[in-house]
Order: structure tokens, then C-alpha cells, then sequence
């Protein structure tokens, strides 16, 4: 039987969260640094962008943030990624992992000095079914497990995508260069982060 709290005790817990500010905290909060998050956006919409603004915005908060890169290893359009966005900045906090299989990415997980985040991209390239995913994420409680997910419509793609999503502390829908929060730290609803101010301008002009 698991341990019974009062409100009072529950809201006493110093529960470990990122301190976000401005327009990263008006559209996720100060969510947990613990658990998990999926992001999944179709292909064009500035999902790879936002994951590396959100990569070196949690450098900020940690001593090292891990991206395995499993879709993408380590070709061209990581590299040309990592130039745009300046990741150089990040050196020494940020380690990008080249198709690490998720068996072997926890076993790194439980070694002293280990990445406090990881970034899974993509989840389809995991080979998870949901089942496996809960194992993971049970062995690993202390860590931060952010999914990238390819999408089908408006939801992630694929029934265990689907299940993570459903399962996960933050949700980020990625949609005309907006990231949009649909997890439990929301401090207003309908707020959102701006990926790239012209191209978002552009594809909501036209809705």
C-alpha cells in the first residue's frame, strides 16, 4: 500500500522544476524536471528547430542534456541544425548520442554523472511498443525522457506514440512554427512558444 498525504504535506514537497521565464514560462510553466515529453509536429513545421531551442534552453537548468539522434545520426541536417541554432554555446553540457539503441541509452542512464535529459528522436525509431516504454521510464524515475514523434493528423503517429502521449507530464503539439502546450503545466491555456516569428506570421495569415 502506497503512503497516504494531506494536502498540506503535499504542498509543503519541494518538488524539483525548471525555472522557465518569459515566453518559455507563459507557455509551459515550470514543469518538472523529472518524467516525460513528447513533442510530434508534422515534417516542415519547425518541430526540429524547436527541439534545439529547447535543448539549449535546458542547458541553461542542467549539467548535461543528451540527443539520440536516431533518425537522423549524425548527417548533414543535424549538422546544419546544430550551426543554426549556435549549439557550439552549449559545448560541454550538450552530448549528442549517434543512433545509441535504447537498451544500450540506459545502461548509460544508470551511471554516475549521466545525462539529467535525453532527447529521443524519433520514438518510431525506437522499436518501443508501450509496454517497454513504461519499463523505461519506471527504471530510469529520476531522469527527464523527451520523445520526438512523427504525426498523423494532429496526434502522434502510431497506436504506442499515441500511448506515450497520453501517459506524458508535458505534450507539445508542433504546428506553423508554434509549440503548443497540451501537458499539466499550462499557466494560461491557448499560450504558445513562437518557433520563427516570419513563418508562423505567414501560416496563420492563411487559416
Amino acid at each position: 500500500m502506497g503512503r497516504a498525504y494531506s494536502p498540506t504535506q503535499v504542498q509543503s514537497m519541494n518538488i524539483p522544476s525548471f525555472p522557465f521565464d518569459g515566453e518559455w514560462e507563459k507557455a509551459f510553466g515550470h514543469p518538472d524536471r523529472t518524467g516525460v515529453w513528447i513533442i510530434w509536429g508534422q515534417s516542415g513545421n519547425g518541430k526540429s528547430s524547436f527541439v534545439m531551442k529547447l535543448i539549449k534552453k535546458l542547458c541553461q537548468y542542467c549539467n548535461k542534456v543528451a540527443l539520440d539522434s536516431l533518425e537522423e545520426s549524425t548527417g548533414l541536417s543535424l549538422k546544419n541544425s546544430l550551426i543554426r541554432h549556435k549549439m557550439e554555446e552549449v559545448n560541454g553540457k550538450f552530448l549528442i548520442l549517434d543512433r545509441e539503441p535504447i537498451e544500450e541509452l540506459s545502461e548509460r542512464l544508470l551511471k554516475r554523472r549521466s545525462p539529467e535529459v535525453v532527447v529521443i528522436d524519433s520514438f518510431q525509431y525506437t522499436g518501443l511498443t508501450y509496454a517497454t516504454y513504461k519499463a523505461l521510464k519506471e527504471k530510469h524515475p529520476n531522469k527527464l525522457l523527451i520523445f520526438v514523434s512523427h504525426a498523423e493528423g494532429m496526434n502522434p503517429e502510431g497506436r504506442a506514440a499515441k500511448k506515450v502521449a497520453y501517459d506524458a507530464d508535458v505534450k507539445i503539439f508542433v504546428q506553423g512554427f508554434r509549440a503548443i502546450c497540451k501537458g499539466r503545466f499550462i499557466t494560461v491555456p491557448g499560450n504558445y512558444y513562437t518557433i520563427w516569428e516570419e513563418g508562423a506570421a505567414k501560416y496563420y495569415a492563411n487559416k
